[in-house]
């Protein structure tokens, strides 16, 4: 499913070392998903975006937002034929959301556990 954009849950550990350098002193990984190129990271401080650009996918864009700072968030879950589940993140001061799509592989309400447990701080 990876090659239609789709996330798919990837080993926190994983993510843990792979983004060590992005990760500030005893940050922990507690979520991450992975699409073909981008990753989504849930850190007990923040959700760190991976943008990777170009063809090559070479330059990357790292996107660090403070679960304060998200104002809001949405989740619509998989029809019966629509098997994927979408989350939209809207953070403050950015009219259009963050939108990320996940298949049927992802507990969408764990997703929005996570955010809940660390927005609601």
């Amino acid at each position: 499913m990876a090659l239609f954009g789709n996330a798919h849950t990837i080993d926190p550990a994983k993510a843990q070392h792979d983004y060590a350098r992005l990760l500030g002193q005893d940050e922990q990984v507690y979520a991450a998903y992975l699409l073909i190129r981008d990753t989504i990271l849930f850190t007990d401080r923040r959700l760190i975006l991976v943008d990777k650009q170009g063809i090559t996918g070479k330059k990357t864009e790292y996107h660090s937002v403070p679960y304060r700072s998200i104002t809001h968030f949405s989740v619509e879950t998989a029809g019966h034929f629509d098997l994927d589940a979408e989350l939209k993140i809207w953070i403050s001061g950015t009219p259009a959301p963050i939108e990320k799509t996940f298949t049927k592989g992802v507990d969408i309400y764990e997703v929005q556990a996570i955010l809940t447990q660390f927005v609601a701080r």
